[in-house]
């Protein structure tokens, strides 16, 4: 959150409205001066603009690369557009302010970020130093989480008693596969509710008792694409981690698999996947419960042996991000055959472009790290909200338009 200056200070009122005024045109000394005092976080009462919006709003515009469609969600500003020529003072600025800890993600109150005020604005400079931000943010956090961690399993050493709140109040502030950023007033599902809920099938989408959508069938053809170049070949060992409406596993099916591993943990899916007849395909295994228990055993059999796969697929509900990290980290590492490929339902930040763009480079941060490398292959998404996709839906999981379909395979 943003800090205000207190109301009831004009002093303090008038030196943010300084702050913005300053960052709107770009006055590094009188900015170098102001933020001893005032928060880089501040925000405009009336606009909701911290001093990053008034930077990039107060940029020259005819400094900018061709519009993105003049739309926050429109799309990033790729690498092959049009050069920007750059506002060397919004440059400066924007980098001054973030070094003096001002948030990458505040929201105006347009429902904007800073990034995605550049972003539409056709600053293409400006959104790339946004993003980076991001970046930066998000990896610290995984980092400072890490050590977390580290400090509660060496608490738990010397005491098992201690630690034990801090690890049963954990915020949830990743994204989840399929979700938006979580909010304080109207929080994601989690995973033991999600697995605890009821569920509707209809014919073009599960939802959960919230109705939450699960899956949908407007995934039919980034599943197909998935499928297609994940399994390019036929007789391929394969290995999904969440079945849902089984759309990829068709696909999959399609490519005559070898053998045809699935891990689904919801007790209605399984119930569905028994009356449409997955358990009695050929070569199909289906395995009941969560993908945590299961793929111990499957990297290291009651015989010594590890069961290998050419194939993995992750897709699941309700987890976040570290979830997704530590199934690559700890079990893809030990269940990919040399040569193999695997992917995942890439949604992470998908309420966003710049959110997908930060967490798209944070994934190959963490990838590169576990020795993988990835290959993007970007897909045409129609519009869902024009076409009702979302009627009936709690909370609309995509709202992009081009879908980042990721191949990961083991470097070298």
């Amino acid at each position: 959150m943003a800090n205000n200056p207190p109301e009831t200070d004009p002093s303090a009122a008038a030196e943010a409205q300084s702050l913005l005024l300053a960052a709107s045109r770009h006055d590094i000394p009188t900015l170098q001066q102001l933020l001893h005092t005032v928060p880089a976080s501040v925000q405009d009462a009336e606009t909701g603009f911290t001093p990053l919006h008034a930077a990039i709003a107060g940029a020259d515009p005819s400094k900018r690369a061709s519009q993105a469609d003049g739309m926050p969600n429109g799309g990033s500003i790729h690498e092959d557009t049009e050069e920007a020529i750059g506002d060397e003072g919004a440059v400066e600025t924007v980098k001054l302010l973030l070094l003096n800890g001002a948030i990458w993600n505040d929201l105006n109150k347009d429902n904007e970020t800073p990034g995605c005020l550049a972003l539409r604005l056709g600053f293409k400079d400006l959104y790339n130093i946004m993003v980076d931000a991001g970046v930066r943010a998000e990896v610290l956090l995984t980092r400072l989480d890490q050590y977390e961690q580290l400090n509660d399993q060496e608490s738990d050493d010397d005491d098992p008693a201690e630690g034990i709140s801090e690890t049963t109040q954990e915020p949830q502030a990743d994204n989840g596969s399929r979700h938006n950023r979580p909010s304080t007033h109207d929080p994601l599902p989690n995973q033991p509710s999600y697995l605890s809920s009821s569920l509707s099938f209809q014919p073009d989408r599960i939802l959960d008792s919230s109705n939450n959508s699960v899956m949908m069938s407007w995934e039919n053809d980034l599943m197909f694409r998935t499928a297609s170049i994940l399994a390019p070949s036929l007789g391929l060992r394969i290995l999904n981690i969440g079945h849902g409406m089984g759309i990829v596993d068709t696909h999959f099916q399609s490519t005559q698999p070898s053998t045809h591993h699935i891990i689904e943990a919801h007790p209605s899916v399984l119930a569905q996947m028994r009356e449409k007849g997955w358990y009695d395909k050929p070569n199909v295994v289906i395995h009941e419960g969560k993908w945590q228990d299961i793929l111990p055993s499957m990297i290291e059999n009651e015989d010594g042996a590890t069961t290998l796969f050419d194939v993995i697929y992750f897709d699941t509900f309700a987890e976040p991000y570290k979830a997704l990290r530590t199934f690559f980290e700890d079990f893809v590492i030990g269940l990919l055959d040399d040569g193999g490929r695997w992917g995942y339902f890439n949604g992470l930040g998908a309420d966003r472009q710049i959110c997908y763009d930060v967490y798209g480079k944070v994934v190959e941060l963490d990838l590169f790290e576990a020795g993988f490398e990835i290959e993007w292959t970007g897909v045409e998404v129609p519009d869902l909200e024009e076409k009702g996709e979302w009627d009936g839906v709690k909370r609309p999981y995509w709202r992009l338009k081009e879908y980042r379909l990721p191949v990961c395979r083991f470097m070298g």
